[in-house]
């Protein structure tokens, strides 16, 4: 589920849709949470879909770290790509605003993280990184959660109008990481591997 203070908005013939915010969004909010009627399909089933239904795969699910296919029942499926994106996903199942997002700004998330199946070249926005790679998440977790330890710092003292939706055991996680009482499970835990662990260990 999307914050209820976003909108869907046509952006531009390039872009197409997006999500907007409709009033401000601080850093530590809470943007969009996997909720009880997002959908979710495994690779096998998704081979066997009809070309119509396996282009809307293609275009609006991102992959779990089990490799099944997430489908969102509202507008976060419209959340455009940016490499300087001001939303990240955790480990957790919820993503959060990693800087202050303006009244009328989209939301936009890095796709690095979202274990896309082949390299994707966005819009240019001026940045070093021109294209979006499978194994982004390998490369950049650890910017990613510096990022993220920030902005989950501030998170318990925000309103958090997505608050009913979250594990009352994973949002008292969240709450003693912004204590430094727990370790913040890196992002590289929604990377699509078997071994997640086993690859952590190689790039310590």
């Amino acid at each position: 589920m999307i914050h209820p203070d976003t909108e869907l908005q046509f952006i531009n013939e390039d872009i197409g849709y997006g999500v907007v915010a409709k009033s401000f969004i601080p850093k530590g909010t809470v943007t969009w949470v996997l909720d009880k009627f997002d959908r979710t399909f495994d690779p096998k089933t998704v081979e066997k879909f009809d070309p119509v239904y396996r282009n809307i795969v293609d275009t609006y699910c991102y992959r779990n770290n089990l490799g099944q296919y997430v489908l969102c029942w509202d507008h976060p499926r419209f959340v455009n790509h940016s490499f300087r994106s001001n939303c990240l996903t955790t480990a957790y199942d919820f993503e959060i605003a990693v800087r202050d997002i303006a009244p009328g700004e989209q939301l936009t998330d890095d796709y690095g993280y979202l274990n896309i199946d082949v390299p994707f070249k966005p819009v240019d926005e001026g940045t070093r990184r021109k294209t979006v790679y499978p194994d982004d998440l390998l490369r950049y977790h650890r910017r990613w959660d510096l990022l993220l330890k920030n902005a989950l710092e501030r998170a318990p003292d925000l309103p958090q109008p997505l608050s009913e939706i979250i594990d009352p055991e994973t949002w008292n996680k969240v709450v003693k990481i912004s204590r430094n009482e727990e370790e913040m499970d890196s992002i590289l835990m929604c990377f699509y591997k078997e071994d997640v662990a086993a690859i952590s260990a190689k790039l310590k």
